[in-house]
């Protein structure tokens, strides 16, 4: 009979008791989830990895004083999110980067398929489109799946805060990705060549009518 896996908690307890390997089981386990919200927060590869490097970092240091008050990724999510906004807080003004479909070290996903791939990227740029107070609250509320509450913890704002925020950037992503919701919208959209069309179309059953 095996034994049952420790758990996230186990894992930083016995960190903190001077286990060696603790630790790099809790990376190991939450490192591809830390780095998408990373990615997602800075839009820049190397930004994200350094930030991620950054609160793991924290994370080891800090783990003694973890009270188990809230779930160990939920910890780690605010620990990145601050490692995030340090970083944009120092770093100097520079042009957008697009972001690739596949980052520095970010995982694989090759059994997806194109129109798949094609959409995640269209969102991520739609994100990137976002100012950073918005893009955050969106990330953690509508890409994480965090509350209200534990987002305005995370980001030290308030409530009506995340809520302002997260309602203005969902106004700008529903403008920018409306064509997900409605790919034949556009076909529909009649052209100056169409409305001629019809009109000759028109004017020849309006002969033949004798009008």
């Amino acid at each position: 009979m095996t034994a049952a896996a420790p758990t996230d908690a186990d894992l930083i307890a016995a960190h903190a008791s001077g286990d060696p390997h603790a630790f790099s089981e809790l990376v190991r386990r939450h490192r591809d989830r830390m780095w998408a919200v990373a990615l997602r927060t800075l839009r820049d590869p190397e930004e994200a990895a350094d930030a991620l490097q950054d609160a793991f970092i924290s994370a080891f240091r800090a783990a003694g004083n973890f009270r188990a008050e809230s779930q160990v990724t939920t910890w780690l999510h605010r620990i990145v999110v601050n490692a995030c906004l340090d970083r944009v807080r120092r770093r100097q003004a520079r042009p957008t980067v697009p972001l690739p479909e596949t980052g520095v070290n970010e995982p694989a996903t090759p059994r997806d398929s194109m129109a798949d791939r094609e959409t995640r990227l269209v969102i991520k740029e739609a994100l990137a489109q976002l100012p950073e107070d918005q893009r955050m609250p969106i990330v953690l509320v509508d890409v994480e799946g965090y509350s209200v509450s534990e987002t305005a913890k995370m980001l030290g704002i308030a409530e009506g805060t995340v809520k302002s925020r997260c309602a203005r950037g969902r106004a700008k992503l529903a403008k920018v990705l409306g064509h997900l919701r409605n790919p034949d919208a556009l076909a529909n959209v009649p052209t100056p060549e169409s409305k001629r069309e019809r009109g000759g179309r028109s004017g020849a059953q309006r002969e033949r009518e004798g009008r």
